[in-house]
């Protein structure tokens, strides 16, 4: 049982600090030895755009998703926008028709088949040597394509992911939560490292050679970057690439997305087992187990840390103080579940919302295997009203 508790809170601590504190590390000598990358005259050239927005019933949202796009900073004779409609049947196509005069394409899948699928249609249709693809919430900045495809100077280079920002109701850019942050530190770091592991499905961009063979059953964001990597080219974060979008307000939702998201990661890396062989891919292989497996791991790891410890509570006080520690933990999650602390000050709130927040987490990812184990496979999907 020792074994088991100290094995537990290893690989729990390595998952979220322990991995971080060994990319700063490497990321120092990296700075150290670093050669920059040196562009020649024919990488300043402007490569062709293929702009692929993913859209199902999205009559609400799709024509101020049209109208901001049309306003894109980017040469409009290198510019192709692609509404991909996974066979909805609102007002979505006839909406986007109306814009067909602009310049605005429509791709319509014959059947609901789920995003990739309807995705797979635009990029068979597309033009352009670099695909972006965005949700309809997603919002960008006029410069947001001119930004992201900049960083395809560089040969190596075979997928860009944004950042991914909040915004209020109002329109205001809200404070980043505590996982958001650590989110985008840790893509900061695995970028200046080697490689990201995985990208923002909101706003991503990569060559059109790591876009062949499209898959339409596995997450496209994740399965783009691995197919990065089986190119031997790598995925980065761009800081100046900004994707901006709202929360969802109901936690119920918020849970079921994220349940869904990990389902669907966790089919990509089943179907992608290969690239944990550190001899065949070295370093990423090492970082696919550390941020993907590891974290999606952790859920056993907390039941298991919390059974072996409750087995060894009377062996010492050490084992004693550690399980009140735990308990706590779960108990401060369950209050902020309960609103209970609407008594306290909004300072301690912060303090709840975190212990719920990593409960929350953990608990939809092992809702997630759960799922994967009875055979489900998330490639339906319901875009989040936000």
């Amino acid at each position: 049982m020792e074994n088991i508790l100290t094995l537990s809170l290893f690989m729990i601590f390595y998952t979220y600090f322990g991995y971080p504190a060994i990319l700063i590390v490497i990321s120092v000598f990296k700075k150290l030895n670093k050669k920059h990358y040196q562009p020649t005259e024919s990488s300043n050239k402007i490569p062709s755009v293929s702009f692929i927005i993913t859209a199902y019933n999205e009559e609400q949202r799709i024509q101020e998703k049209i109208e901001s796009s049309l306003c894109l900073e980017y040469p409009k004779e290198k510019l192709e926008i692609i509404v991909a409609s996974d066979c909805s049947d609102d007002n979505t196509d006839e909406i986007v028709k109306s814009y067909q005069n602009k310049g605005i394409k429509l791709v319509r899948a014959p059947e609901r088949k789920g995003k990739e699928n309807a995705q797979k249609y635009a990029v068979d249709t597309s033009i352009g040597e670099i695909l972006i693809f965005s949700d309809t919430a997603t919002i960008l900045k006029p410069d947001g394509i001119l930004n992201i495809v900049k960083n395809f100077c560089d040969p190596s280079i075979g997928c860009v992911s944004s950042e991914d920002k909040f915004i209020e109701t109002d329109g205001s850019v809200s404070g980043e939560g505590a996982y958001v942050k650590y989110e985008m530190f840790l893509r900061k770091l695995e970028s200046r490292v080697n490689t990201l592991v995985g990208l923002s499905g909101s706003f991503f961009a990569a060559r059109r050679i790591v876009c062949e063979n499209w898959a339409t059953d596995l997450q496209s964001d994740f399965n783009t970057l691995l197919n990065s990597i089986k190119h031997g080219l790598i995925g980065i974060s761009d800081p100046k690439s900004i994707g901006y979008y709202k929360n969802i307000s109901d936690e119920k939702k918020e849970f079921n997305r994220k349940t869904r998201t990990v389902l669907r990661g966790i089919s990509v890396l089943m179907r992608n087992l290969s690239l944990l062989n550190p001899f065949r891919y070295k370093m990423f292989a090492w970082q696919l187990f550390s941020h993907k497996l590891c974290r999606w791991l952790v859920p056993f790891f907390l039941i298991a840390a919390f059974i072996s410890n409750s087995l060894l509570i009377f062996s010492s006080v050490i084992f004693f103080l550690l399980l009140i520690l735990q308990t706590v933990f779960y108990v401060l999650a369950y209050l902020y579940y309960k609103k209970e602390t609407s008594v306290y000050a909004n300072s301690l709130s912060a303090i709840f919302r975190l212990p719920f927040f990593f409960v929350t987490v953990n608990f939809s990812i092992l809702c997630a295997w759960w799922k994967y184990f009875k055979g489900e496979r998330a490639t339906f999907w319901q875009p989040s009203k936000r």
